[in-house]
């Protein structure tokens, strides 16, 4: 579906921004592996190579560690297989916040998969809503999509109960959005 090139250059940028913000590198290529998959779907998509069935949500925050992995890991839950979604952050930290990973697991929610990602044009051009977390995020702006910007507190400045509020406050937004995007 693209040229080899094109593989190339996008596994190679996968690895190295993964690398910049990397405290261990074992799991490196694996991670990379998985995050240049995911953006060469969204390049597929972007460029009509692949039908998409579900709408695709884009979720951003600064550091991809926290509201934007909330929000994420909330839409997969509540609208299943009817949304795709995808998180990134303009600046990735190292991994999820350890408070966010306990309260979505309080519910049920398994992130331990997951890691930040850097914001890559690839995934904005395949989304049809961009959500940022009311960070100052600037995403690049296309015609014919939906952008959202979602004041939300920073959890990382948070105690245990605020990240709780931050989440359940988030679990609100989402239902709306997936209602308009993937109606049951």
């Amino acid at each position: 579906m693209v040229s080899e090139e094109t593989v190339d250059r996008v596994v190679f940028e996968s690895y190295t921004a993964l690398g910049r913000t990397a405290s261990v590198h074992t799991h490196l290529a694996s991670l990379a592996e998985k995050f240049a998959r995911d953006r060469l779907t969204a390049l597929a998509q972007s460029r009509g190579l692949i039908v998409k069935n579900v709408p695709e949500v884009l979720f951003v925050c600064v550091q991809n560690s926290g509201r934007s992995q909330m929000a994420a890991a909330l839409t997969r839950q509540l609208a299943g297989d009817r949304v795709h979604v995808r998180s990134a952050g303009s600046q990735p930290g190292e991994r999820i916040l350890p408070d966010v990973a306990f309260v979505l697991s309080e519910i049920g929610l398994d992130v331990t998969d997951e890691f930040p990602k850097p914001l890559t044009d690839d995934v904005v051009r395949a989304a049809d809503a961009v959500v940022t977390m009311g960070c100052g995020d600037a995403c690049p702006l296309y015609p014919g999509k939906r952008y959202l910007d979602w004041q939300l507190e920073d959890p990382s400045e948070l105690d245990l109960d605020g990240v709780r509020r931050v989440r359940d406050d988030i679990r609100i937004r989402v239902e709306q959005l997936v209602s308009e995007l993937a109606p049951s």
